[in-house]
């Protein structure tokens, strides 16, 4: 029996299947999991912002130091990075203003961000569902790797 487990705003989690990491509201945040399909073992963060003013203070809540502590979770849980794959979803721009552009929403800094952690950590990225106006929320089935997206307004679908 699977355990849905339960990723908060500037929170990760990792686990390994039949379990499933779920997180909720991702507006101009990033949702990025990390999964090793051998192993069936993976992570979730739910990033609120691109680069972390105070690096000696890591936490979840930044591109930078929230991927570095996911990645070292799992290395202690015996996963290799080589054999893992990302996706990355969310980064929308949830308010438009006139003089706004989406180069400079925090939603495309934040997505921006993280995949730029991923590559220099040599973390493949598999799939990617960023920008856009809408509200999402995602849940990675750690016994197959598939990622559920629910999108406000346009139902679901698994990448």
């Amino acid at each position: 029996m699977s355990v849905v487990i339960k990723v908060g705003m500037a929170d990760y989690k990792v686990g390994r299947g039949p379990d499933k990491l779920l997180t909720l509201g991702l507006g101009s945040c990033i949702g990025v999991t990390l999964y090793d399909k051998r192993k069936k073992q993976g992570g979730m963060a739910h990033i609120m912002l691109p680069k972390n003013p105070t690096p000696d203070k890591p936490t979840p809540k930044f591109a930078d130091s929230g991927v570095d502590l996911m990645v070292k979770d799992l290395e202690k849980a015996g996963v290799n990075m080589r054999d893992v794959e990302a996706k990355v979803v969310g980064g929308a721009q949830m308010f438009t203003f006139s003089s706004s552009n989406e180069m400079n929403s925090i939603g495309y800094r934040n997505a921006e961000s993280v995949l730029l952690e991923l590559k220099k950590r040599g973390i493949r990225v598999v799939a990617e569902e960023t920008g856009g106006n809408a509200g999402r929320t995602i849940e990675l089935d750690l016994e197959t790797g598939s990622l559920k997206i629910k999108t406000m307004g346009s139902g679901e679908k698994f990448i």
